[in-house]
């Protein structure tokens, strides 16, 4: 603080005793001058009165009133005390009445000097004032020197406990400003904390909505890849089938009427997806009953025996856990009827302890699994689309096939 005035660079207790410091040695000095020649004996003896009170009011205007910059010098407030103290004793010797003086005297040794000194300062000052309350005892014996040596101890001790409690209080304060100090850096940083952790939840709340943008785009996929393309596809096959029939009115009208059949249910299908219901074989059945339902409707449209089976017990799973294995016997049955060439069609559904597994198995014409994807069933996006929806349940998916041996595919999510 190279611009703070001398009085803002001083501890509390220093400023408290400053403001009575700077009048009140001078009031009492010429209150006390002023009595004088009524007390004294003599003119010299007034003289030498007189003469140190105004020694004594230049040595404090000179040291002390004219430059207040020096009142946080220790080293030279020190020898101000000194000299101040030095001048107070002669008067008290020359004249006892000048123990009003004191009062000064305790002000300066609070005001300017610097903890532990401030102690010594008081104990002198205190010695000062019972020498004069003791003045008129004689040392003519053991109980005088003992009256005298009680009076003193009588002014030093509250002055001094006073000083320690003083400089005990300014501790205090001192304590206090430093914890205020404290908790306002960490009200600060605490702040600074909460505007980054904003930000950053801001900048996660943005991640969070375009990954959730990711996983929905990705589930409509799926959607529409189950109920769109896997509807279209059946119709067109149905329509090829129509028309490689159309010298026969019976198996004509048959393909026609499942044409028509799945044109519906693909309908409902999308309506469902729009509306993010739950899949229309799920509504009102189990999975076991919805898969049987499904395979039923896609023998009777495609004229291939499907045997569905249901082994363990039978319990409750989690909505996407359903889906996920219902959409995945869609797309296999789907990928049969695209591409296998089969005659018969095995589904089966097992409750085991740690598991719930759908196995799809076909007689077809098989294929190869690590051959590329758009030699493989369904173009390619039917194996990658089932896959995507069980590893999104923590389930694992395994495809099982040989060329002119079949296929089994195999899907299995934790229970």
């Amino acid at each position: 603080m190279p611009n703070a005035m001398p009085w803002e660079l001083a501890d509390e207790g220093t400023l408290r005793w400053m403001r009575y410091a700077n009048l009140a040695p001078y009031a009492l000095l010429v209150i006390l001058a002023a009595v004088s020649p009524l007390l004294t004996e003599s003119t010299d003896e007034t003289w030498t009165i007189l003469g140190l009170c105004l020694l004594a009011a230049v040595w404090v205007f000179g040291l002390y009133s004219l430059r207040p910059a020096w009142r946080v010098r220790p080293a030279l407030m020190a020898v101000f005390f000194v000299g101040f103290y030095v001048l107070l004793l002669l008067l008290i010797l020359e004249a006892p009445w000048f123990g009003f003086l004191t009062p000064a005297g305790y002000f300066f040794a609070f005001g300017v000097l610097r903890w532990p000194w401030r102690i010594p300062g008081v104990a002198a000052v205190a010695v000062a004032a019972g020498i004069a309350q003791a003045s008129g005892i004689s040392f003519d014996s053991g109980q005088a020197i003992g009256w005298y040596a009680a009076i003193i101890l009588v002014n030093a001790a509250p002055m001094c406990a006073f000083a320690w409690i003083d400089w005990h209080t300014d501790l205090q304060a001192v304590e206090r400003d430093r914890a205020l100090a404290e908790l306002s850096e960490a009200n600060r940083r605490l702040e600074a904390t909460l505007a980054e952790n904003a930000a950053l939840h801001e900048r996660l709340v943005t991640q969070a909505r375009e990954a959730g943008v990711h996983d929905e785009r990705q589930r409509m996929a799926g959607e529409i890849h189950d109920t769109l393309a896997q509807g279209l596809t059946g119709i067109i096959t149905q329509l090829q089938a129509a028309e490689q029939a159309s010298g026969e009115s019976d198996r004509w009208r048959r393909h026609l009427s499942a044409a028509t059949d799945l044109a519906r249910e693909s309908l409902r299908e999308a309506r469902r997806s729009v509306h993010a219901l739950r899949p229309e074989p799920l509504r009102d059945a189990r999975l076991a009953e919805a898969l049987a339902g499904v395979a039923q409707r896609w023998s009777a449209r495609h004229g291939i025996p499907v045997e569905v089976t249901t082994t363990g017990t039978e319990r409750p799973m989690s909505p996407d856990v359903e889906l996920a294995l219902l959409r995945t016997a869609q797309e296999a049955l789907a990928n049969v009827a695209a591409h296998a060439g089969a005659g018969r069609v095995g589904l089966t559904l097992s409750y085991l302890d740690g598991e719930v597994a759908l196995d799809v198995r076909d007689d077809g014409c098989g294929f190869d699994p690590a051959a590329p994807p758009e030699s493989a069933k369904g173009g390619g996006y039917g194996l990658f689309a089932m896959r995507q929806r069980i590893e999104g349940v923590s389930g694992t998916l395994q495809v099982e096939s040989e060329p002119h041996t079949g296929t089994a595919i195999s899907a299995a999510v934790p229970a």
